[in-house]
């Protein structure tokens, strides 16, 4: 699956920017778009229409941090989706796909995990989003039903992403899975944006957006956004209701990888979690 381009991002942006957030006057004239017009989003921006156009088009080079800063103030994007537009701008038109080699969790991710224990769920993950290490707790919380060794061996890692949309398992499990589904698609075109020549990760996005309707249809609004705290609420087939919040660990030496906890939100979680710690 070829992966998204500037001019791609730029058009579902523009389409969910109303005339009047942007500060315009319609004077209830009929408008053909959802969102603001081309020639609208570069007077805005401060550059000429013909230029506006070109770079959606991809055809107008790499446009300068001002312009696309511009741009983004007028879009409303948020910091990680600024991020993202500067990402793509940087990108050649037609990038190389590479297969990169596959991903080892560096010395001090995994002496961090040890050093929690069993008491606190842990998950260490890749750029992609496939488990690289994760302890126990961590395990029998999100994916008891996957053999535990199966992150030692690259090629059965599991993939959390493949487990949320193709899994039903992994489904069954949370009980906010809609608003969870919306962070994960945004997270991963956050990633996409940063490894635009990675094919193992292209491969995923378009075997997922294959093979699930909701992932193609949540791919096709074009969200970003980074993924560093939230909260899952899960009805576990072990030890029943569990609402936890997680939060990511980020490593300066590795830092495509993650390292997920997660703790509970009350009294019946910390004790549901206490049991998988010693199941």
């Amino acid at each position: 699956m070829e992966l998204e381009g500037i001019g791609a991002y730029l058009k579902t942006r523009r389409d969910r920017v109303t005339p009047a957030e942007a500060g315009l006057r319609t004077y209830g004239a009929a408008r053909r778009v959802p969102g603001l017009r081309r020639e609208e989003l570069a007077q805005l921006a401060g550059v000429s229409a013909g230029y506006y156009t070109r770079l959606e088009q991809g055809q107008a080079g790499t446009a300068s941090r001002q312009v696309l800063d511009a741009l983004a103030r007028v879009l409303r994007l948020d910091p990680a989706e600024t991020a993202h537009l500067h990402n793509l701008a940087r990108q050649p038109t037609a990038p190389r796909l590479v297969r990169p080699r596959p991903e080892e969790p560096h010395p001090r991710v995994l002496t961090l995990l040890a050093s929690l224990g069993e008491a606190v769920p842990a998950v260490v993950l890749g750029r992609r989003g496939d488990v690289l290490a994760w302890n126990r707790t961590g395990h029998a919380l999100v994916a008891e039903h996957v053999d535990f060794d199966a992150p030692h061996e690259p090629v059965r890692r599991p993939s959390v992403p493949r487990m949320f949309f193709l899994d039903p398992l992994t489904q069954d499990l949370y009980a906010n899975w809609d608003e969870l589904a919306r962070i994960h698609v945004a997270y991963l075109r956050l990633t996409a944006g940063r490894y635009p020549t990675d094919a193992r990760l292209a491969e995923l996005i378009g075997e997922l957006a294959m093979r699930s309707r909701h992932f193609a249809a949540l791919w096709a609004e074009g969200d970003v956004a980074d993924c560093t705290v939230g909260t899952m609420r899960l009805q576990h087939p072990t030890v029943g209701r569990i609402d936890v919040d997680y939060q990511v660990w980020l490593q300066p030496e590795s830092p495509d990888h993650r390292l997920e906890v997660y703790t509970p939100n009350d009294g019946a979680s910390g004790d549901a979690l206490r049991l998988l710690g010693v199941g």
